[in-house]
């Protein structure tokens, strides 16, 4: 046979059998089984038992749900629900297999008899993304023997998850997470973990479990590629047998309750892609085990107690792209090895306790889009290299301890977006490198230490929307509108405290679109700038602290301003002398007119005014009754005026929000409103003005009550023993009224539960000290000193770098008799404990209950007649350093074991009846002849009177000091007495500086503070 032919018999066979087959082809298709009736009947009852709704809450917002089943078709002989949407059924048989109703916007509840789980030969089924109006899931579920997957997230359904469900012995696939009622408790993770022996992937995320991990999870050691139990409430150690799960790609356990450290065996998790154990308390130092995860992308271990210094063999781990280890305790340097993770796009480092440099071979992670490094302990210069990452889009690097000069390579980041660097140490001038960036958004460089001129450069980063260039040292002259003619785009804009003279003069000022803050503070205006007339969106205008004078111009009170503050200026009054201020402003807004010189009757603030302040400034006249519509106000502060008049009787009442009542140094006469509803005050002060009346028993409304000022009027009544029921009550002050009677026992067995400064004196109270009063004093016998605080409320206000924190502080002040003297709190600090009862005509003895009261500082009971000795239990108050017993009738002799107070300062005990030798030595050889004044029998130095059994020669066994060494004791234990007690109340008392007295607190007192709690651990013990 000749080729052709063979190769033409060839093609025919070839052809033959294509056309075989088909045929073959078109006859399996043609008898495809279709879905069994009952099977389609089942599923047409299923859709009938729920509803569609678009609505629902459950459904997957990414995503907008799609009604599958509406399009299932009723019952006919002729319809396949194989091809019904979300239906798959098996080829061979025609039985329903798969079911995908996953964000199908169904809604209504399941129960047992749901034919659903008729559908036996089910081995698919997701209902994720539904609404199951928090029913449980069904015990039939243990129906679907045949099940491998199954997925019920986001499908609100509640309560314990079955038993039944440990039947599903095929399962491969478990979804049940994102239902925040649904539990896990009967049965146990450890049961699950036991009987579903075939799961590669389970997802509990969100279940409630709380219990530990078990340790038989190595019953999955040979499937296990997907674990979630993220935010289940579980507790307790991560066992070490978790590290058998050697096959595990994705571990979450994250937002639960996990501690003590982290096992080393996670380190036979090398096949691990994603992990994330944050927001738990997992503590001690990461495993060097962790450089084994070579294949790990995402690593995110923050907010736990991680602690000591990052492993070097984290240098390891160069495929991963996010690695966030904020909020921890780690520390020491930053290992160069970080440089090898060339893949990151996104490090975390922020709020830890990383120190010494930052490596240069940061530089390395070129491809890094997001680096922060907040809140840590870097010092030194930032490195050069910080410029080698192109493509870095955020670097956040604020309230750390860099110094030096910024390296100008940072305007090499020409992707940058935003730029924070403030809180650090670096000095010199911003190098005008920073004008390459052109995509800056954000520049945030406050309280940096940068000096010099501010760069022109900056005028170039034409798409800047926040630039924060405040409390630095820049300096120089600069006209503003040229500054700012590029920058359009400007949304906020603080150039506050520095060394600036600013200039706001121009024909031409210019236009922001967005323009919402302002703050330009201390920068030395004269006037209103005018590029403020074109700005119509202005939120927030901050001009405190400058030198602009005469009256606030029309056309600033006719713009909405939200936040407006002219606080320590020159000004007079309002043009046009316009009584209402901000007539359009229909939002929340803030005031603040305060140390200025205006004059004239109030202004009234509009509406909704949240906070108003024009304390220190001449106005006169009434309050009117316009303020009972303020019912939004939180804080009012009208204090240091000449205000007078009858306060207007809404005063306790008009606002539920109002917290702060200041109203001290006017004139105001008349009574106090009786009617005090509001729970929400915190701080009353209406000190040094003319009121007259009783004290409102109203006030015992005010539960939230911590700081209450009466002092130096003309109220006339008994001591308000009811004001003990208020639990937050710290400070009570009514000195210099005409209070008078006994001071007698509060409503309860117990009052003043948290009272620890008090103030009574120049009154008319007489009777005895009351004993069971200071026993009832639990704040003044332990005070929690571990960390200064001060008393403060907060008030609305504006924070340029995190707008979702509108309030600043507002500290409490009073003045108060110490060592002697009135001194000024401009911030009473938590450790300030003081009794001051004088002036009055108290009688018989001091009672030893305060010697129980071991935290007061300063006890005055001077200007009484109290008779009877000093008690000695008085060397209890072992934090005492004034104390003042003078102008009394007191006998017998000074107690020797005084000069056990080291930290006394001052001491007087002059005009009594005292007798006996003064005690000698410590804190007593800084004590002059005053303390002991008027008192006959008294003997010993400082006074010239000798004591009869006092022998001036020295006793031969005794070692006697030479002039020097004895002039050198005497000057250090002065030294000791002068500044453990004046000098420590002095500059907590005064008004220095905000910054002097946090210093000195924290230098001397927080050692003075470790101390004493030394001495009652010592106590503590020997009780």
């Amino acid at each position: 046979m000749g080729l052709s032919s063979c190769f033409f018999t060839f093609r025919h066979l070839l052809l033959s059998l294509l056309l075989f087959h088909s045929a073959l082809a078109h006859f399996a298709s043609s008898n495809k089984p279709l879905c069994h009736e009952d099977e389609r009947s089942m599923l047409l009852q299923f859709k009938e038992s729920l509803m569609i709704n678009e609505d629902s809450s459950s459904f997957h917002w990414d995503d907008p749900c799609r009604p599958k089943s509406e399009s299932w078709m009723s019952e006919e002989e002729d319809v396949d629900c194989c091809s019904w949407d979300g239906v798959q059924c098996n080829e061979k048989t025609g039985h329903v297999t798969k079911l995908d109703l996953s964000n199908s916007c169904l809604f209504g509840t399941m129960n047992s008899s749901n034919t659903l789980f008729h559908l036996v030969h089910l081995k698919w089924l997701n209902l994720a993304y539904n609404d199951f109006n928090f029913s449980e899931i069904p015990s039939a579920i243990k129906n679907l023997s045949e099940l491998s997957y199954l997925n019920l997230s986001d499908s609100s359904f509640s309560g314990q998850i079955p038993f039944e469900i440990l039947e599903l012995s095929k399962l491969v696939s478990l979804d049940l997470s994102g239902a925040y009622n649904l539990e896990l408790q009967k049965p146990s993770l450890e049961n699950l973990f036991e009987k579903l022996g075939n799961l590669k992937s389970l997802d509990l995320g969100n279940v409630k479990i709380t219990s530990p991990i078990p340790h038989n999870s190595v019953n999955l050691s040979n499937s296990l590629t997907f674990l979630s139990l993220s935010d289940c409430l579980l507790g307790g150690k991560i066992p070490s047998s978790l590290g058998n799960l050697t096959k595990l790609v994705h571990l979450d356990l994250s937002s639960n309750e996990l501690s003590d450290k982290l096992p080393a065996s996670f380190g036979n998790l090398t096949k691990l892609v994603h992990l994330d154990l944050s927001s738990n308390e997992l503590s001690d130092k990461l495993p060097a085990s962790f450089g084994n995860l070579t294949k790990v992308v995402h690593l995110d271990l923050s907010f736990n107690e991680l602690s000591d210094k990052l492993p070097a063999s984290f240098g390891n781990l160069t495929k991963l792209v996010h690695l966030d280890l904020s909020f921890n305790e780690l520390s020491d340097k930053l290992p160069a090895s970080i440089g090898n993770l060339d893949s990151l796009e996104l490090l975390d480092l922020s709020s830890n306790k990383f120190s010494s440099e930052l490596p240069a071979s940061i530089g390395n992670l070129d491809s890094l889009e997001v680096l922060h490094l907040s809140s840590n302990k870097f010092s030194r210069d930032l490195p050069a290299s910080i410029g080698n990452l192109s493509s870095l889009k955020y670097l956040i690097i604020y309230g750390c301890a860099f110094w030096g000069k910024l390296p100008p390579s940072l305007g090499n980041l020409t992707q940058l977006r935003l730029l924070s660097l403030h809180s650090n140490n670096f000095a010199g001038e911003l190098p005008a490198s920073i004008g390459n960036i052109e995509p800056l958004e954000v520049l945030a460089i406050s309280s940096c230490n940068f000096s010099g001129q501010i760069p022109l450069s900056i005028g170039n980063l034409t798409r800047l929307t926040q630039l924060d260039l405040s409390h630095n040292n820049f300096s120089g002259t600069m006209e503003l509108h040229m500054f700012l003619s590029k920058l359009k785009d400007l949304f906020s804009l603080s150039l506050s405290s520095n060394k600036l003279s600013l200039l706001t003069k121009t024909t031409i000022d210019p236009i922001f679109k967005n323009l919402r803050y302002v703050e330009l503070r201390s920068c030395n205006i004269t006037e209103f700038p005018g590029f403020l007339k074109n700005q119509h969106q202005l939120h927030t205008l901050d001009l405190s602290s400058n030198k602009i004078k005469g009256e606030v111009p029309r056309w600033l009170l006719n713009r909405i301003i939200l936040i407006f503050n002219v606080s320590f200026n020159f000004l007079t009054g309002f043009q046009d002398q316009q009584p209402i201020l901000f007539l359009g402003t229909n939002s929340p807004f803030v005031l603040d007119l305060s140390s200025n010189n205006l004059q004239g009757s109030l202004p009234v603030p509009p509406i909704r005014t949240l906070s108003f302040v024009v304390s220190n400034n001449s106005l006169t006249g009434e309050i009117s009754t316009w303020i009972c519509k303020l019912e939004d106000l939180a804080a009012l502060d009208l204090s240091y005026n000449s205000l007078s008049g009858n306060l207007p009787p809404c005063l306790g009442s008009f606002s539920p929000r109002l917290q702060i009542l200041q109203l001290s140094r006017n004139k105001f006469s008349g009574s106090i409103p009786q009617t005090f509803l509001n729970g929400s005050l915190k701080m009353i002060d209406l000190s040094y003005n003319l009121l007259q009346g009783r004290i409102p028993r109203s006030l015992a409304n005010c539960t939230m009550l911590e700081f209450l000022n009466l002092g130096n009027n003309q109220i006339n009544d008994i001591f308000p023993s009811w004001l003990g029921t208020i639990p937050n009550l710290q400070v009570l002050i009514l000195r210099a009224n005409n209070l008078h009677g006994m001071i007698g026992k509060a409503k309860r067995a117990c009052g003043f539960p948290k009272l620890r400064i008090i103030d009574l004196s120049n009154n008319e109270f007489i009777g005895k000290l009351p004993s069971n009063f200071f026993q009832c004093l639990n704040a003044m016998k332990v005070v929690n000193k571990s960390e200064l605080s001060y008393m403060q409320g907060m008030i609305p206000s504006v924070d340029l770098l995190n707008r979702l924190n509108n309030f600043e502080s507002y500290d409490y002040a009073l003045t108060l008799s110490n060592k002697g003297l009135m001194m000024a709190y401009g911030k009473i600090s938590n450790i300030l404990v003081a009794i001051i009862l004088s002036c009055n005509k108290f009688d018989g003895e001091i009672p030893t209950s305060i010697a129980n009261l071991r935290e007061v500082q300063n006890l005055n009971l001077s200007h009484n007649s109290l008779q009877g000795h000093i008690p000695s239990q008085l060397t209890n108050i072992t934090s005492l350093e004034s104390l003042d017993l003078s102008n009394n009738k007191l006998s017998g002799q000074i107690p020797q074991n005084f000069i056990e107070l080291t930290f006394l300062g001052v001491f007087n005990v002059s005009h009594n009846n005292l007798t006996g030798p003064i005690p000698q030595g410590n804190q007593f050889t800084t004590f002059d002849n005053s303390s002991f004044d008027g008192n006959l029998g008294l003997c010993g130095k400082p006074l010239s009177r000798k004591c009869e059994n006092d022998d001036s020669k020295p006793n031969e066994n005794e070692d006697v000091p030479d002039s020097k060494s004895s002039f050198a004791l005497d000057w250090k234990i002065a030294l000791i007495g002068y500044w453990s007690g004046l000098i420590v109340g002095v500059i907590l008392g005064l008004n220095f500086s905000t910054g002097v007295q946090e210093w000195f607190a924290e230098k001397i007192l927080g050692r003075r503070s470790k101390r004493r709690r030394r001495k009652q651990r010592r106590r503590s013990r020997m009780e």
